[in-house]
């Protein structure tokens, strides 16, 4: 057993010069563990962020959930990778999320070694094995074009391997219980959680799409797809190219979103947008409209996410729902994965603010309103067609971007 500790007192020239700091850890040949202590004062101002790097690559991340973690060939926190230590230098990671103007000292000690605890994991699983399966509630058939079907989804949602404070099970269980198809687990700068949600995703017959929310405190964006974890420490232009390159699809989030309202500049905008946030409180407030139009109507496709990580969250899952049309043939969570993705990097999206909400489709050649009575439809051009009835079809505008909204001008629903 050996113990590695650095004290040191970090301050504003720190978080200036960078907001990560990677400390060096020796791991010796056939390591049965490491365990990472960090002890941040109670500092009025002062948010630390924990993670770990290994000598071949990412190992997981904490955010300011945790202050202590482990990892073992066969077990580790939620939040970080089970396997084999290799041997090299690993890093512990803090990130001086916001640092205090007298500055904060932190003591991080590292033991490698044998590990008696692992920190968060009874707790976890003993979450789990709580969670049953719920009844789901009666499905909503809505007009699809030919060959394709609308499934519900929710593309934002946190689970203990980040800062949420449930397992994946219950995240699948509360989705299911939403009317939910699919749902993507994008817990914070880790992939920890992604070897769960296939078996997860089948025990609850929810698809349960692999994320990661890359995060920063000048923006945030969601990485769908089993692609391998996005450095989040890079230059956000180089999460377009990888995520692209490695097959999956990224998506701004919150782009309005208060204190991590997306603020960098991107010479290629990726494909999707979180148009539709939990934060959208007053849907009359046309900001997150106006940001999609600036952003680029017909080069973005829209989706929404609940965000949600505990009871106390803005909005549960499934508000607002999300509508991906996908090849009708798709059935059980394994194949709704893949079908929902092609359906997102095709730009077939509606957005409800829940499940049995009004919302308008995009079929082919025409527009469908359902359950919209007495409102008014807005395209691109900005023309008004009034919708008088529970069901009506218009032609479907040459340029992307329809909202259905009410005589008040509170948004019901978006469209590509």
């Amino acid at each position: 057993m050996a113990v590695t500790s650095y004290r040191q007192r970090w301050t504003l020239d720190d978080r200036a010069s960078s907001v990560w700091h990677s400390l060096p850890v020796d791991i010796p040949p056939g390591c049965a563990g490491l365990s990472v202590t960090l002890t941040v004062p109670a500092v009025e101002g002062a948010v630390i962020d924990l993670g770990c790097e290994g000598a071949a690559g990412w190992r997981g991340w904490s955010g300011g959930a945790r202050r202590s973690f482990a990892i073992t060939p066969t077990a580790a926190t939620p939040g970080y990778l089970a396997g084999e230590l290799e041997a090299g230098t690993w890093f512990v990671v803090i990130g001086l999320h916001r640092v205090p103007v007298e500055g904060v000292e932190l003591v991080v000690e590292a033991v490698t070694g044998p590990v008696s605890v692992i920190p968060g994991q009874e707790e976890y699983g003993a979450l789990t094995a709580a969670v049953g399966v719920p009844a789901r509630p009666p499905r909503r058939e809505l007009p699809a074009a030919d060959g394709l079907r609308w499934v519900a989804g929710d593309f934002h949602a946190h689970s203990l391997h980040s800062d949420g404070s449930t397992p994946v099970a219950n995240l699948a269980a509360l989705g299911v219980s939403a009317g939910l198809d699919v749902m993507a687990i994008t817990d914070h700068n880790t992939e920890a959680h992604h070897c769960e949600l296939p078996g997860v995703g089948r025990q609850f017959g929810i698809g349960l799409i692999p994320g990661q929310e890359v995060t920063t405190d000048t923006g945030h964006a969601n990485a769908f797809g089993a692609i391998g974890v996005v450095d989040f420490r890079r230059p956000a232009a180089d999460w377009v190219t990888e995520v692209a390159q490695r097959g999956g699809l990224l998506s701004i989030n919150h782009p309005l979103g208060g204190d991590c309202s997306w603020r960098y500049p991107l010479p290629e905008h990726p494909p999707l947008a979180e148009v539709w946030h939990s934060s959208w409180l007053d849907h009359q407030w046309g900001g997150p409209v106006a940001w999609w139009q600036a952003w680029g109507l017909g080069s973005t496709t829209p989706i929404g996410g609940s965000d949600y990580h505990n009871p106390s969250s803005l909005t549960t899952p499934g508000i607002p729902t999300t509508w991906i049309a996908i090849d009708a043939a798709a059935e059980g969570p394994d194949e709704l994965v893949p079908a929902v993705l092609e359906g997102l990097a095709a730009g077939r999206t509606a957005i409800s603010a829940g499940y049995d909400a009004p919302v308008v489709l995009h079929n082919g050649n025409e527009l469908a309103v359902i359950d919209a009575p007495n409102t008014l439809l807005l395209t691109a051009d900005g023309t008004r067609h009034p919708i008088r009835t529970p069901y009506e079809t218009i032609p479907a505008p040459t340029t992307p971007g329809t909202a259905l909204i009410t005589h008040t001008n509170r948004f019901l629903s978006l469209t590509t």
